[in-house]
């Protein structure tokens, strides 16, 4: 039986975000390391809060196992000479490892003789392994930024001020940062105050004597109750995000859940400026009422004194009131004044250094809203809504709503459009441009917005690849990854018709003028590319294995939704046991033997018997191949294909391709040329690995 650990590192405030990724760093490393160190425990957990980072291991044994350690020295014929006497090489590596030479053993390994040293580590106390091994767990932990103080070298998040390591019931004397561990750890800043660990079972107990809850799972559940019993006293119910929740849960370490009040004049506000102020500048979260409106309170999780709380929730609505009063006056301010004036501004700010303004921008994105409506058949008015969309869609980053609250860009822009009378069509579809803003978010909810949006990312993506400032396997500044999935999230789960190699051109076409010297053909060619690679990713995300994506894009990389519908259909039909056995390297066969210059209409009067079968099948497979993909069926489709496989094993087993004679020669490769284009017309084959 071992005994339980605690180990705590305790220091100013660390932000949130930082302290979960630290929590997992720590859960990760100390796993590796008691493995390292031949150490045997039951459980390893973690705890955060805002002044604190635990470590808790359950059941360490007292002492490592023991090891046999084998280390591989130089061959026999070098280690000793033709008397059997240790050379030099011998001494050297026995010395290194801490052995007699005369302790060396000779061993065959991979055909040859070789001296091993053959080490027997007995395990040490467990007590004399930890101190050195916590203290490696602290200074390996990555910190987005961190920092050093006083005189010391080691380097933290914040100043870490005490260490807490307790063995069972002993302390173990870890050191870092001029600190000493010891039992005494450190209670709420206000509430608690120094509190001794009497063992490693009674960390998170004895904390919460001392008003603090460390385990941050704990401290979240009864926050979110809290917000809940608290929404539901004012007879509503709470906005709660999870990026803002996750952020509250560490900036306490004992909450107090309360509710504040503001004027309902702020309601005339639109809901969303009202949840930015209170959510990502406050932490607080909103009360909506059932019907989905918002109600004039909100709730805090506060930090402080229970006791104070009318108090502190006074501070809280002066503070609020304030933010919302600053977010009504912008709001005010820039409806007196009509959407169209503030995109008249947009030509005083820059888009990047090398492709001019913004102003410049939305020209562009306006002619490409109008190609893009073109080839995907939109109607008049989609098309009218898309192109003037695209004129008004980036009008609200000038405003001082946006400016003050970024996240609202897009979102302010339809408020100020439907201000402006624009039509609602057009209104959706600017808020709608940004879409999908991550994996996972919805695509624009219009044909108006997908192009609009599709025409503004396809218009960052070439400009960036025609400077040269394409993305690296480390960095993507412009988020172009990002912008070249969410048109094809569009193209493929949201209907919008259109076809990569025109839409590439004529986004790259439309930097002619601001970027004379460009190289169109490379350009395109490289973003063509660069979404491709996108597309890959996509499709084998869904399920489809390596080489069945590689065959698909080899014949279809034009047409996302196309794709991903070829391709799961391969995949399916080659998840059928035979379906589509060696057709593969039947293809590959073909095609290699093939010379597509010969074309494909083989002179029926040469033929024999196997030429005149196989022809036969062709003529029934194309037609019916024809007809599958013209509907989109392409499982049916394969079905065809697959059903070739007798004709064409018994035209490889029945004739010589390679004639000597030039007309039965060419008639054969005639036949092949067939077989190879009904084939590439769904996929290439030859990629398929089997």
């Amino acid at each position: 039986m071992g005994r339980d650990l605690i180990f705590e590192i305790g220091a100013e405030e660390i932000p949130s975000a930082p302290l979960y990724a630290a929590l997992t760093q720590l859960k990760e490393r100390a796993e590796k390391a008691l493995g390292d160190a031949h150490l045997e425990y039951g459980t390893v957990a973690v705890y955060g809060a805002p002044r604190r980072i635990a470590l808790l291991v359950t059941d360490l044994a007292e002492q490592q196992d023991d090891v046999t350690l084998r280390h591989k020295g130089p061959a026999a014929g070098v280690a000793f000479d033709a008397e059997g006497h240790p050379t030099k090489a011998a001494e050297g590596f026995a010395r290194g490892k801490g052995v007699d030479v005369s302790d060396l053993v000779v061993e065959d390994a991979g055909g040859s003789s070789y001296v091993f040293a053959v080490i027997k580590r007995v395990g040490a106390l467990t007590a004399t392994v930890l101190p050195g091994l916590l203290s490696a767990l602290v200074d390996d932990l990555d910190w987005p930024k961190s920092m050093r103080w006083g005189s010391g070298t080691a380097r933290f998040i914040r100043p870490v001020r005490w260490l807490v390591a307790v063995y069972g019931d002993e302390v173990v004397p870890v050191e870092y940062g001029g600190v000493t561990a010891g039992r005494v750890s450190v209670g709420h800043r206000f509430l608690g105050g120094p509190v001794e660990i009497p063992s490693a079972g009674m960390y998170l107990e004895t904390l919460v004597g001392s008003m603090v809850i460390a385990n941050q799972d704990v401290r979240a559940s009864a926050i979110r109750a809290g917000i809940e019993s608290a929404a539901s006293q004012r007879g509503g119910r709470p906005v709660v995000p999870e990026k803002t929740f996750a952020e509250v849960v560490n900036l306490v370490e004992w909450p107090t859940v309360a509710v504040g009040h503001f004027d309902e004049a702020f309601l005339e506000v639109p809901r969303e400026v009202l949840e930015e102020a209170m959510e990502s500048h406050q932490r607080y979260f909103p009360i909506e009422r059932a019907d989905g409106g918002l109600m004039p309170y909100f709730v805090v999780v506060h930090n402080g004194d229970p006791a104070r709380t009318d108090a502190i929730v006074a501070g809280h609505e002066r503070v609020i009131r304030a933010r919302l009063a600053d977010a009504a006056f912008f709001y005010h301010e820039d409806l007196k004044h009509p959407l169209e004036a503030y995109a008249e501004k947009l030509d005083a700010i820059v888009f990047q250094e090398k492709l001019g303004s913004l102003g410049d921008k939305v020209a562009r994105i306006e002619a490409l809203a109008r190609s893009l409506a073109a080839q995907a058949g939109a109607s008049p008015d989609e098309e009218a809504y898309a192109v003037r969309a695209a004129h008004l869609a980036k009008a609200d980053l000038v405003t001082h709503v946006v400016v003050e609250f970024t996240a609202l860009q897009g979102v302010m822009g339809r408020y100020y459009a439907l201000a402006s009378g624009e039509a609602d069509g057009v209104a959706e579809a600017i808020v709608d441009h940004y879409r999908p803003r991550f994996a996972g978010d919805a695509h624009p909810r219009s044909l108006a917005g997908m192009l609009v949006s599709a025409a503004d990312k396809l218009d960052t993506i070439a400009g960036i690849f025609a400077i040269g400032a394409a993305p690296t396997g480390s960095a993507d500044p412009y988020a172009l990854r990002r912008f070249a999935i969410g048109v094809l999230t569009m193209m493929i789960d949201g209907g919008l018709a259109i076809t990569l190699d025109e839409s590439i051109a004529e986004a790259v076409a439309g930097y002619r003028d601001v970027l004379p010297g460009m190289d169109v053909e490379k350009a395109g060619a490289e973003v063509k590319a660069f979404v491709v690679g996108r597309l890959e990713g996509m499709l084998r995300d869904r399920g489809n294995a390596y080489d069945t994506v590689a065959a698909v894009l080899a014949t279809a990389g034009d047409d996302p939704a196309d794709a991903l519908a070829r391709a799961s259909a391969l995949t399916d039909v080659r998840a059928e046991a035979d379906a589509l056995e060696d057709l593969s390297v039947a293809f590959a066969r073909a095609r290699n033997l093939s010379k597509p210059q010969l074309g494909t209409s083989a002179d029926s009067a040469l033929m024999g018997p196997v030429e005149s079968s196989l022809e036969g099948a062709l003529d029934a497979a194309e037609g019916a191949a024809r007809a599958a993909m013209q509907r989109a069926d392409y499982t049916g489709a394969l079905r065809v294909l697959a059903e070739l496989r007798p004709a064409i094993d018994a035209f490889f087993d029945g004739v010589l391709v390679m004639d000597p004679d030039e007309e039965i020669r060419t008639m054969r490769l005639q036949l092949l040329n067939r077989f190879v284009a009904l084939f590439s017309a769904f996929a290439d084959f030859g990629a398929l690995a089997g």
